[in-house]
Order: structure tokens, then C-alpha cells, then sequence
């Protein structure tokens, strides 16, 4: 695929008009100077409609596009799970996680960690927080990244890994998360536009230009294998979507660990003006997680009609973008860069975070508010040299990098929600009760790896978060109570909700059973 000089010159306007335009929202108001609050946090006055959309553009970047997609040539609609779950798992984090986190002023989810067991874990889970960003999430983002404007562009793929990184440095750097999310509602705007013009197009292209409609009932006719939604045993990809399981197994562990406690995902809403703000942002992020398989799953099953003989699934949303006419594939492309762009801001805001103020300030306890904006400035640098030179060396020997990743961190996954659940819904439980579950979490993953080969990937997740649960409460039982010692409030917690929160969560519950009971 070429891109024309049209292509490239709405490419090059985007790019100028979305480092302008993080520029101009984080820029400094009188003699004001930021500080921790205002660069790691907004100044904890984001409106909902800058958390929801930021939350979606930290969630989506190249691997899921272009990934997604590929799962949706080869296994079909099955692979949507994890996007409209997805929604059901924000509402719930919106009702029962969010009032704890914002009653208690967190700044990140270590220092949580810290006031609800030890000191001990708060440093154990931020320096693996830091590793696992760095080294697997950064580094697949930019690699992937760069390997998928190798793909659609041509651009080698080195030369685009340190475009993009540079890139997202200058956007991001020096206006913290407040040049991220408050740019965000363009970069999901275009993300979302760009999506749904390659979906109109697909469509219309497999109905021989007789609509949408028309597209979507030919695909559903000629291709049924590909509109089931829960995966018989008989089917080739049960391993990876192993039936019930998706909907009340280890998918449910995933999603609730990656929405309520990742930090980069759950720090658009610690930075809320409000409750009621944060729980607006969490359901018009629901509701974007709903429309997202039509512009990223449904184009790949339509490339099925199209393209029957691609040598990679992969490969599929490029070969559409192929096919797009110019100047709406310089608006495609640009709504690609920008999910990757975006989600890579997110990234390395939240590393600067945690190091900052899980580590750096851990050890300098009386650092000013300025240096700790400078500390925070250096790490994001530091982060993203880090990722680019380990990127390849890294993840460029693997066929499927993004699979791996999934499967490495699907090993901590499990004890990470095992000590959030029981630190935020059960008092008893200990810092010892809590470092073993997240150390038994890897261990027992591994083992189940290579003992059971056979078991899905989604089931082991279940598995083991089950036995970490078990570990943790007996550990805890087995100490004597230090609820006293407890520096988070867990009992004067108002977990009452809008009405217009209950309808929009009754809407995404009802809207989710339909689209399983249509394609069961």
C-alpha cells in the first residue's frame, strides 16, 4: 500500500494540530508553577467527557486494532467478548471501586496498596508495575506500533518506532495527564470516524456497492461460523475462547484487574472533579467499549469476503485500508497513529507517576512540588529511551508479540485482583496474606502452564485466581487482626449512584444480553 502526498499532508495536520492543541490545554495560567497534583493528576478537575474518551484511547492502540481485527478474520465475532465484557466490567468499577479510591485521595493504586497493608507491598508492586510497563506494555506499543505503520506506510519499521516515540514525548511531556486526556476526545473522535469509514466501506464492498445492510446480511448468510458469540468445544479456537468461560470465567478476572486496578486505565478517574464526574466519564467509556467490534472485529470478518487468502490474520486491516480511496486513507491512517500515539502518552504519564510518587518520593520524602514534576518529566524520558532500545530485542523475534504479552501478564493478572478485591471488600486481610497471593499468582501459573498444557488460557486465569483467593484468606485467618492499622477508610463509603448512572448501567445490561442472545 502507498500512501499519496494527500494522505501524508492530513497526517502531517494532525499531527501539528494535536501537539498544538496539548500545548495550549496544559499551558500555564498567571505565575502558577505546576505541581504533582496539576501534572500526575489534572489538578483533579477532569470533566466526564475527558475521562471516558481518555479511557478508551489508553485502551486501544495498534495491537488491538490491527489484532483485533486479524482475531476476526479467524475466529469471528467471538473475539468482541473482551470488548463489550468489557463495558459491563466499567459500570461495576464505576459503582464499587471508584467511591473507595476517591474517598481516599488515592494517587496511585501502590500507594493504595500501601495505607490498606504495608509499606512493603506498596514498593514490591510499584517496582513491578514499572518492569511491567516498561519492558512489556511500552515496548509492545511501540513495536507493534511501529510495525504496523511499517505495514500500512512502508516506513521502516526503526525509523517509525522512533518517530512515534518522539512524538508521543513532545505531546505528552510537558503538560502531564492533562495534555493527554484533554486531547483525547480528538484522538477517540478520529479513532472512532476512522473505524466506522472502514467499516461502511467493507461493507458496501462485499455487497457489490448495495449498502451496509445489504454487506452485513451477506457476511451473516455465507459466513455463520463467524457470527458465534460462545465457541462450541468443537470449534478449532475454543482454547482461546473456551465457551461459558468467557462470560463466567477468567475473562472476568482480566477485565476487572485491567479496568479498577491498572493504573494507567483507572487514572483518568482518580483525577475526576468529583464522584459523580468520574461515574459520568465510566459510562460514556461503557458505551464507546460497546460500538468499538464495529470498527475494529467487524472489519476483519468482512476481509474474510474480501481477501479469503491473506497469508497473515494480521494483515487484514491493512489490506482494507488498501482499498480506501485517498485522502480517506491519509484520515484512516491518522486515526491509527493517533490510538497509538494516544495510548502511548497514557503509558509513559503513568510510569512517570508511580516513579515518582511510589518510589522517588518514598526515598525524598521533602521534595518540592517542582522537582517532583521534573523527576516526573526525566522518568517518562528515561522510559521511553529504555522501551525503544529494548523494543526490538525484546518482542521483533516473536510472530504473535502480542499473544505473549497477553500470556505474561495473564500470569501476575490473578493475584493482583485477589489483593485489590480483598483490600478493598475485606478488612481482615494482611500484608502477608496479600504478598503470598501475588507471588503464588505467577508460580502457580506457571505450573498450570506446563502441567496442563491443555487448559485454555482463560480457564487458568480462573484457576488460579481461585487458589490465590483461597491462599489470601487463609493466610489472613491464620494472623491476628490489624484493622486498627488500616490507613484507608472501607466503611464510610457512599456507594449510592445517579439515576442517570443506574439507567445508562440497566441499558448497557440489557443492550449486552441481546447481542448474546442474538449470536449465542
Amino acid at each position: 500500500m502507498t500512501i499519496s502526498s494527500l494522505d501524508g499532508w492530513i497526517v502531517a495536520i494532525y499531527a501539528v494540530g494535536i501537539f498544538a492543541l496539548a500545548q495550549w490545554v496544559s499551558r500555564e495560567r498567571g505565575e502558577h508553577k505546576k505541581n504533582a497534583q496539576d501534572y500526575f493528576l489534572a489538578s483533579r478537575a477532569l470533566p466526564w467527557w475527558a475521562i471516558g474518551t481518555s479511557l478508551i484511547a489508553a485502551n486501544i492502540s495498534a495491537e488491538q486494532i490491527i489484532g483485533m481485527s486479524g482475531s476476526g478474520y479467524v475466529i469471528g465475532l467471538g473475539i468482541a467478548s473482551y470488548e463489550w465484557m468489557a463495558a459491563l466490567t466499567l459500570i461495576i468499577v464505576g459503582k464499587y471501586f471508584l467511591p473507595v479510591f476517591l474517598k481516599n485521595g488515592i494517587y496511585t493504586m501502590p500507594e493504595f496498596l500501601e495505607r490498606r497493608y504495608s509499606p512493603s507491598v506498596r514498593t514490591v508492586m510499584a517496582v513491578f508495575w514499572l518492569g511491567v510497563y516498561v519492558f512489556v506494555n511500552l515496548t509492545s506499543i511501540l513495536w507493534l506500533g511501529a510495525t504496523a505503520v511499517h505495514t500500512v506506510a512502508g516506513v521502516e519499521v526503526q525509523t517509525a518506532l522512533i518517530a512515534l516515540a518522539a512524538f508521543a514525548g513532545a505531546y505528552a511531556l510537558y503538560g502531564g495527564l492533562k495534555a493527554v486526556a484533554l486531547t483525547d476526545i480528538v484522538q477517540v473522535s478520529l479513532l472512532v470516524m476512522g473505524g466506522l469509514i472502514i467499516s461502511y466501506l467493507a461493507l458496501d464492498a462485499v455487497s457489490d456497492h448495495h449498502g451496509v445492510l445489504a454487506g452485513f446480511r451477506e457476511l451473516t448468510a455465507h459466513f455463520p461460523d463467524h457470527f458465534q458469540m460462545i465457541l462450541p468445544a468443537t470449534n478449532p479456537h475454543y482454547k482461546d475462547l473456551p465457551g461459558l468461560s468467557v462470560l463466567l470465567g477468567g475473562l472476568w478476572v482480566m477485565n476487572v484487574s485491567y479496568w479498577g486496578f491498572n493504573q494507567y486505565i483507572i487514572q483518568r478517574a482518580l483525577a475526576a472533579k468529583s464522584i459523580r464526574e468520574a461515574q459520568k466519564g465510566i459510562v460514556l467509556a461503557a458505551f464507546l467499549k460497546l460500538l468499538m467490534p464495529v470498527i475494529i472485529v467487524l472489519p476483519g470478518i468482512a476481509a474474510v469476503a474480501l481477501a479469503p487468502n491473506l497469508p497473515r490474520a494480521d494483515e487484514a486491516y491493512p489490506h482494507l485500508m488498501a482499498l480506501l480511496p485517498t485522502g480517506i486513507r491519509g484520515l484512516v491512517f491518522a486515526a491509527l497513529i493517533a490510538a497509538i500515539v494516544a495510548s502511548m502518552g497514557s503509558k509513559i504519564n503513568s510510569i512517570a507517576t508511580i516513579f515518582t510518587m511510589d518510589v522517588y518520593r518514598a526515598a525524598f520524602p521533602q521534595t518540592s512540588q517542582e522537582r517532583l514534576v521534573l523527576v516526573g518529566r526525566i522518568a517518562a524520558v528515561v522510559a521511553l529511551v529504555t522501551a525503544g532500545f529494548a523494543a526490538k530485542p525484546l518482542l521483533g523475534s516473536f510472530e504473535q508479540a502480542f499473544q505473549y504479552i497477553q500470556e505474561f501478564t495473564g500470569f501476575f493478572t490473578p493475584g493482583i485482583c485477589v489483593i485489590f478485591l480483598l483490600g478493598l471488600f475485606w478488612p481482615r486481610c494482611t500484608a502477608t496474606g496479600a504478598l503470598v497471593a501475588a507471588v503464588a499468582s505467577a508460580v502457580l501459573s506457571l505450573v498450570l502452564k506446563f502441567a496442563w498444557p491443555e487448559l485454555p488460557f482463560m480457564d487458568r486465569v480462573g484457576v488460579v485466581f481461585l487458589a490465590c483467593m483461597a491462599i489470601a484468606i487463609a493466610l489472613s485467618l491464620m494472623e491476628r487482626p490489624r484493622e486498627a492499622a488500616l490507613k484507608v477508610d472501607l466503611k464510610n463509603i457512599d456507594y449510592s449512584t445517579s439515576a442517570g448512572f443506574n439507567i445508562a448501567a440497566l441499558l448497557v445490561t440489557v443492550i449486552l444480553i441481546a447481542l448474546y442472545a442474538i449470536w449465542w
